[in-house]
């Protein structure tokens, strides 16, 4: 594990401040040449709140999204515009990626316009996506023949975690390119921890997501049984958060279910994608996760019913048999 607190947000510290000691960083200009070039591609409730750390920490970033209009806040704030993900990554020494799924980070990666087709040799690409591990592997495996290293390095924490830099990553790929990339991503992250080799980050949080998914399934059956039961689920949340029960979904997802409020926060369909990973990784290692599959049943039946994009807390309305 790096304790990234133990770094500052910003290039190298420790050989910044040896080498300014010794008098030879007095030029800006060449503190400015040891500082890595950032890319960032998908800026949305997650990648928008990185991007502006990454521009407090001091970096140099330029951005591509495929909604330019999620550009123009950042570049206010003194981002660049990229023209395509191929761009971004001719501009950079280290391209971060966040996106939906799979499939998106092949077409930003791997596509026609992506960054196979302007990254440096010697660049490192850094997937903050929640993919498949073998779609991670397969990514990897392209840019490696290309001179390019990949980490996958899924976060979690959410879009709060994100705006207070206090993420979680798990990252796959080789050791070497953690140490590299660790003090750029300690402007948005906490806890940054290096589980193994390639897809190991996806494998992670893949764990991460049945502990989240499940738990939150936990917190609607505990919310809709009191709710049953004619006492105060308010109450009984407050009481549950001071025992063995407590959680961060608990916290964060129950008082969204006792209100029915399920504005897009968490979309369910990110849960619903996530958990499916998890149920496919499970059937090719001939493993049964059962509170998996009933997590996975509930959130399939609320895509069906139209929640793709309400709060993944909505799983409570499934479960309550009212439509919302």
């Amino acid at each position: 594990m790096v304790a990234a607190s133990a770094y500052l947000c910003s290039p190298a510290p420790s050989a910044i401040v040896f080498l300014r000691a010794l008098g030879f960083l007095d030029d800006l200009a060449m503190l400015a040449r040891m500082t890595p070039s950032i890319g960032f591609i998908g800026l949305g409730t997650m990648g928008s709140p990185m991007v502006r750390r990454l521009l407090n920490g001091g970096y140099h970033v330029t951005v591509w999204a495929r909604r330019h209009e999620a550009m123009k806040p950042l570049i206010e704030l003194g981002a660049s515009a990229g023209e395509s993900p191929a761009d971004v990554a001719s501009h950079s020494d280290i391209v971060m990626t966040m996106v939906t799924d799979t499939k998106a980070v092949e077409d930003v990666v791997l596509g026609d316009d992506g960054v196979i087709r302007g990254a440096r040799p010697g660049s490192v690409v850094v997937d903050h996506s929640t993919i498949a591990p073998d779609g991670a592997r397969r990514i990897a495996s392209a840019l490696r023949a290309q001179d390019v290293e990949m980490l996958d390095a899924p976060v979690s924490g959410g879009g709060i975690a994100a705006e207070a830099g206090t993420l979680a990553i798990m990252v796959g790929g080789s050791k070497a390119a953690v140490d590299r990339v660790t003090p750029v991503l300690s402007c948005y992250a906490q806890r940054i921890v290096h589980i193994g080799e390639s897809g190991a980050g996806q494998i992670a949080k893949a764990c991460n997501q049945i502990c989240t998914i499940v738990n939150q399934l936990g917190a609607a059956e505990a919310m809709l049984l009191a709710e049953r039961a004619g006492v105060d689920p308010r109450a009984v949340k407050d009481a549950l958060m001071g025992g063995f029960a407590a959680s961060r979904m608990l916290d964060l997802q129950a008082p969204k279910m006792i209100a029915r409020d399920f504005d897009g926060k968490i979309e369910s369909r990110l849960h619903h994608k996530d958990i499916h990973i998890v149920l496919d990784l499970a059937r090719g290692f001939g493993i049964e996760l059962p509170a998996s599959a009933a997590a996975a049943d509930v959130l399939d039946r609320l895509q069906q019913r139209g929640g793709a994009r309400q709060d993944s807390a909505a799983v409570f309305s499934v479960l309550d048999g009212v439509r919302s």
